[in-house]
């Protein structure tokens, strides 16, 4: 490593601040309300990539339908995935069930306790693992997310890009050297917290009113700006696309994504690659033998994945009969059965609005 990394002084006294401070501080969450194990490792899955408030009515849904490991390991995908929808990233719900299996059969439906034997489940990583026997078990782990190598970096004045392997396992070993030997899931949590809150990744951090901000070497030197180390990220591939979202009275066509694809499983409307023109689009589904009865250019919009970028334009076309290889069903079997990934689902939430608009002008 090029700059030397600070340790952090006086450990006990680091400890108690980070904790009274969380206790607070902290966000009211329902995990934290009732911290059952299957609650916070339901959250924690839920939490990746993904905000709190944007995950808490989900969990709240999913808890309702799957209450515990025994039910979850019964859960059929098609439901799973209706209920995940929105959330994205959806083999976090795959792996939960497929973890939920493994639980039921190896550990007699009891997570486990263990960092190395939650490692062992399905789409269950370090972090995971750490945060979960910490905070549910009140195991001597360390739960080690983008937030806490943050905070982490700033403290110890560490000018190293933190995807830089070296970096990540210095700075891991000196929060396990921080771990008290009690309430280390609070602990943990209120570095995380900190993160979130006080330390932020883009703007100006609130170091006024930081707990630990005396030891803090990036406050003492004026580097929070500078620290952790800014990375160019990665350009998306673009792919542009035409969506075609067929009707046939009030029924909409869908297909399932294939197997091994991006966003396995979901539901989409017709699409092809590249863009077409209204007049590219028109004579394109004549050409299927289709018979047009009206069609509708919709808004482009743009939808980003980790890697890849989807450029899409859309065109809303009304069937004089059902197009052979769709499943043509009503908005109302949407909504409660076929989980639409979200590039698609955008649309349908665009036609439902213009119809009931057309429908109360009607009125």
């Amino acid at each position: 490593m090029k700059n030397e990394l600070q340790p952090i002084e006086q450990i006990e006294a680091f400890q108690k601040n980070i904790h009274q401070w969380f206790q607070e501080n902290k966000r009211e969450m329902p995990w934290r309300r009732n911290p059952l194990p299957y609650y916070i490792w339901v959250s924690e899955i839920m939490l990746q990539q993904t905000r709190v408030d944007t995950v808490i009515p989900y969990f709240h849904r999913f808890i309702e339908k799957y209450p515990d490991v025994e039910a979850l390991s019964k859960a059929k995908e098609e439901e799973l995935l209706k209920l995940w929808e929105g959330l994205g990233y959806y083999n976090r719900a795959r792996n939960l069930k497929i973890a939920a299996e493994e639980i039921m059969t190896k550990h007699q439906g009891a997570l486990p306790k263990t960092y190395e034997a939650l490692r062992e489940l399905k789409g269950i990583g370090e972090y995971t693992a750490g945060a979960i026997a910490s905070e549910a078990f009140g195991e001597k782990e360390i739960a080690v997310d983008g937030n806490v190598f943050r905070v982490m970096a700033r403290l110890m004045g560490c000018k190293e890009d933190l995807k830089n392997t070296q970096v990540m396992k210095e700075l891991k070993k000196e929060v396990r050297r921080l771990l008290p030997e009690k309430e280390v899931g609070d602990f943990n949590q209120g570095l995380i917290e900190l993160g979130a809150l006080i330390c932020l990744p883009n703007g100006t951090p609130k170091c006024w009113q930081c707990p630990v901000k005396k030891v803090c070497t990036a406050y003492k030197e004026d580097l929070q700006l500078e620290i952790p180390k800014k990375t160019q990220k990665k350009k998306r591939r673009e792919e542009e696309k035409t969506v075609l979202i067929f009707r046939h009275g009030k029924t909409f066509g869908l297909r399932k994504r294939e197997e091994g694809k991006l966003l396995a499983g979901l539901y989409e409307f017709y699409h092809e690659e590249g863009h077409l023109s209204f007049e590219e689009a028109l004579a394109y589904v004549e050409e299927m033998g289709l018979k047009v009865k009206s069609l509708v250019a919709l808004k482009e919009k743009k939808f980003l994945f980790t890697h890849i970028t989807w450029q899409l334009k859309a065109y809303m076309v009304d069937l004089a009969s059902p197009m052979e290889g769709l499943l043509f069903v009503s908005k109302e079997e949407i909504i409660r059965t076929y989980s639409l990934a979200t590039a698609f689902r955008d649309y349908f939430e665009t036609i439902c609005l213009m119809e009931e608009a057309r429908e109360e002008k009607e009125r």
